[in-house]
């Protein structure tokens, strides 16, 4: 390992053999193994895996593939945080166990950015997984930052000094945490960078869809956290904001402030886009419903022989 490291990759596992995670896993390492930056560092962080998940890891670290650490963690985050403390990096970046970095050379063009633009953190565009089974490309959306999530966190990169004097992960959240991080960094006026290049590859909101009642709890939870000390925040406002990004007029004058002044009008107007969408969306959702609901209804009777029958949706 290189004196001087540059980059720390934080990497979370738990039980990869029970989770048939194993050859994922795998392509990760291995095209983790070929990038060209040298001055690099890849930490794994287990959740105590149970079912053989840590002798493989240990054969890896033995390969010289990384160092690992296996202890009971609440969530990626709490893992996450972990890797964070224990990274020699002046960069980190997160990844889960069946992502991957296609492009070698991405990690070194990514550093190479943040140094030049002495950024806190980057956003780059991404190959999503759906897990409808789809892949779609999710690039960078910096004016959606305080709507919705602007970038999936494994097109990311950030400097390790930001996220500690931002105090980290916050760990109430399990599902969104680093959601959060992002509006955090955006508020605390930390400097960003867009590399315009597609560089990973990841799934996309597998518990985001599994879970979305407790996703969308978080969401409200974020914006209360966040947005409370500049617009009163009741249920409504925040069931509308959610469910439709219907943001008060109010509030987004002053999250607007967060950009440069330059970009103020382009940041309303583009929530005022993202409203019409996500309005858009939800309407063609009930319609969609609405009509397999009527699909379902059994067949109304015949009439009988009396007669009777039954009516029954960049820069800074």
């Amino acid at each position: 390992m290189p004196d001087n490291i540059l980059l720390t990759v934080i990497i979370t596992t738990h039980n990869l053999l029970e989770k048939n995670q194993v050859d994922d896993f795998n392509l990760l390492l291995q095209l983790l193994d070929l990038q060209t930056l040298d001055e690099m560092e890849t930490i794994v962080i287990d959740n105590q895996s149970n079912d053989g998940t840590i002798e493989l890891l240990k054969e890896y670290k033995n390969k010289g593939y990384f160092t690992f650490y296996s202890e009971k963690d609440t969530s990626k985050f709490e893992g996450f945080n972990k890797g964070v403390l224990r990274a020699k990096g002046k960069y980190v970046m997160f990844l889960s166990c069946d992502d991957f970095v296609h492009d070698i050379t991405a990690l070194k063009t990514t550093v190479e950015l943040m140094e030049a633009e002495e950024a806190d953190f980057l956003m780059s565009t991404a190959y999503c997984r759906h897990p409808d089974g789809f892949v779609f490309e999710f690039p960078p959306a910096p004016y959606n930052i305080f709507e919705v999530l602007p970038c999936v966190r494994q097109g990311m990169m950030f400097k390790k000094s930001a996220i500690a004097k931002l105090d980290y992960f916050d760990e109430k959240f399990k599902i969104l945490a680093d959601y959060d991080l992002i509006i955090r960094l955006v508020m605390a006026r930390c400097k960003p960078v867009i590399l315009e290049k597609n560089i990973v590859t990841c799934k996309f909101g597998e518990k985001t869809y599994a879970l979305s009642e407790k996703t969308n709890e978080e969401i409200a939870r974020i914006f209360f956290k966040n947005y409370r000390t500049l617009y009163n925040l009741t249920d409504d406002v925040l069931e509308e904001m959610i469910n439709y990004s219907r943001f008060p007029k109010p509030l987004l004058e002053k999250l607007a402030q967060y950009y440069p002044p330059q970009d103020k009008q382009y940041f309303m107007d583009y929530a005022e886009r993202i409203e019409l969408i996500r309005t858009e969306a939800v309407k063609a959702a009930e319609a969609q419903k609405a009509a397999q609901q009527a699909e379902e209804q059994p067949e109304p009777p015949q009439e009988n022989s009396f007669g009777f029958g039954t009516d029954s949706g960049f820069h800074f």
